[in-house]
């Protein structure tokens, strides 16, 4: 079927432009959930069949221009890389249109399966829920709330400034929908970003009670109790709770957290070949990987394969400031410090392309029609991990000033990912600022690992320990982190400039330096730019939802167009 991309679950929810199949079934019109074997089915659809990763690698500091004749683009990614409104309705399932729908979709599922349990306990709230819990249904209950609050947390943190203590009072936030939605047309305040956090932060309380493994048949695709703890412990760390923080990294990474960090000495004993390393690298049986989210997405191709080719993470990037760049355990920058990781990233360069992969994410093909071709693209992620709970937690030690304690924590993870041939000792406390505080900070012609860091909270004096320790600990999650677009949430929180820059060759590169050079910077996302809110989608702003403020300017043009997309779309 060829149809405008229509989301019925975001009509339903906010009164957004519906089509007429939808216009003529009665929103209450649901197949009857009235088991606890259904609740448990129900609950199955609440994860997100649409992801962040193309908006937010390629709105993070993870991608240049190289190169203004470069034809490997699309409008779409020319406004994201730009941080202008996306305009283009219907084309991805990228695009921040799916990604808001899908998320709606999962927390109505998750509030439709509330309301069964309530029906099937005799209890009408979560403020029942002791005797909620004492009926049997504790941990259903618990995957509905954790659902219900990841949602929301992912919704306020992509289309709304970050979280601060100073001015999410008044920022603008989402609504947080805790019912089922029973009008046609209901209308939503968006009331502000202090709201959303305080309502997830009951919703995920209440279900940390009550978390369970006992009924997944696939636990690592449903919210286990790591996974949960994994959330909390992100959660808690953007809330500026730094205490909490480090408690449910604690509880997620054990008293042993090496036995469980990614395996990356295995994945680097893999045949070097981007399906075998990525399928890998999102296995459930990775000890790494707690809760897993497949999506219909083709961000394997478009980021970690060159499939967009003018807007990627080239070898400048990776030569000065991931990858191949010096780091605190090395002793050089260039293709060699590349050998420092247990799996060292791919190189596509060619004449319109040049980008530095970690070959994380795959991507898979649906044949719907293997004759004709046509199908449709996938993509599997892991949503948290171990590595990150065990970086959140020396960040949160940070700013707890417990600075040893989070060495610990540094050291633990470099050992997981770097050889021990190359760096077998640990760093102590004074050598990780001594390395930082003596490096210069970055510009867009003279990059570094060091960016300048603008929080809305308290890190002391630049070059102190405590900004040098967050340096570190930043740098790290950015190496972890590269292709699973949680760059971006560290952009926000850290009030991280970013310049957009064009490159072109470098004539005096050789064969194992960086082939690109920057020659203009285009563009800077200052640090209390609007535009670190991604705007709502075209269709919500058209049903009347208050818009994220922007600079004044002539409005976007919207731009509609038609392509083939899943039944269950629809």
């Amino acid at each position: 079927m060829k149809t405008r991309y229509i989301i019925a679950a975001l009509a339903a929810l906010t009164g957004l432009v519906s089509c007429d199949k939808f216009l003529d079934t009665m929103p209450d019109n649901r197949a009857e959930v009235d088991t606890k074997a259904k609740v448990r089915a129900l609950l199955t659809s609440g994860y997100p069949t649409a992801n962040y990763l193309t908006l937010n690698e390629y709105m993070s500091d993870n991608v240049d221009n190289i190169g203004d004749d470069n034809p490997g683009t699309e409008r779409f990614f020319d406004q994201l890389y730009s941080w202008q409104d996306v305009t283009e309705l219907g084309i991805h399932n990228d695009g921040p249109d799916s990604f808001w729908g899908k998320s709606w979709l999962c927390i109505a599922h998750a509030n439709q399966g509330l309301d069964a349990i309530y029906q099937l306990t005799g209890t009408t709230s979560i403020a029942q829920h002791a005797e909620i819990a004492a009926r049997g249904f504790g941990p259903e209950m618990a995957e509905a709330l954790l659902i219900r609050a990841y949602n929301h947390f992912m919704l306020v943190n992509e289309f709304c400034l970050h979280y601060n203590k100073e001015t999410s009072g008044t920022d603008l936030g989402i609504p947080y929908m805790e019912m089922v939605e029973q009008e046609l047309n209901p209308k939503y305040d968006r009331g502000n970003v202090a709201e959303v956090y305080a309502k997830i932060e009951r919703d995920l309380e209440l279900a940390l009670q009550y978390v369970s493994d006992a009924y997944y048949s696939v636990p690592k695709y449903h919210f286990n109790t790591r996974a949960a703890y994994a959330f909390a412990a992100r959660f808690y760390l953007f809330y500026e709770k730094w205490d909490k923080a480090a408690e449910y990294a604690s509880k997620c990474v054990g008293s042993q957290p090496a036995s469980v960090l990614r395996n990356w000495e295995a994945l680097g004993k893999l045949e070097r070949d981007w399906d075998v390393i990525s399928y890998a690298f999102v296995n459930s049986s990775e000890n790494a990987n707690l809760l897993m989210l497949t999506s219909y997405s083709s961000f394997g191709y478009y980021f970690c394969y060159p499939g967009i080719s003018k807007y990627s993470h080239d070898s400048y990037l990776a030569f000065t400031e991931t990858q191949y760049a010096r780091q605190i355990w090395s002793t050089t920058s260039g293709y060699d410090a590349g050998q420092n990781y247990y799996l060292r990233p791919a190189w596509y360069n060619g004449s319109t392309y040049d980008l530095v992969s970690t070959m994380k994410i795959p991507y898979m093909f649906e044949y719907t029609d293997p004759v004709a071709r046509i199908g449709y693209s996938h993509a599997v992620c892991p949503a948290f991990t171990t590595d990150e709970a065990l970086l959140t937690r020396a960040e949160a030690k940070v700013m707890q000033h417990l600075y040893d304690e989070a060495t610990a924590d540094i050291n633990t993870y470099i050992h997981s990912i770097v050889k021990r041939s190359v760096f077998s000792t640990d760093l102590t406390t004074e050598q990780i600022v001594d390395f930082y505080s003596n490096m210069a900070y970055w510009a867009w012609n003279a990059p570094t690992l060091k960016k300048k860091l603008n929080p809305a909270f308290n890190i002391g004096a630049d070059g102190g320990i405590q900004e040098s320790m967050l340096q570190c600990i930043l740098n790290l999650k950015r190496l972890d982190n590269h292709s699973q677009g949680l760059r971006w949430y560290d952009v926000k929180r850290y009030g991280i400039e970013i310049h957009r820059r064009t490159m072109e060759p470098d004539p005096k590169a050789g064969t194992y330096d960086a082939a690109l050079k920057p020659v203009r910077s285009d563009d800077i996302l200052t640090v209390n730019d609007p535009r670190r809110a991604m705007q709502l989608p075209q269709e919500v702003l058209t049903a009347g939802m208050e818009p994220n403020p922007r600079a004044v300017g002539k409005p976007a043009e919207i731009v509609l167009r038609e392509r083939e997309f899943p039944a269950e779309n629809l």
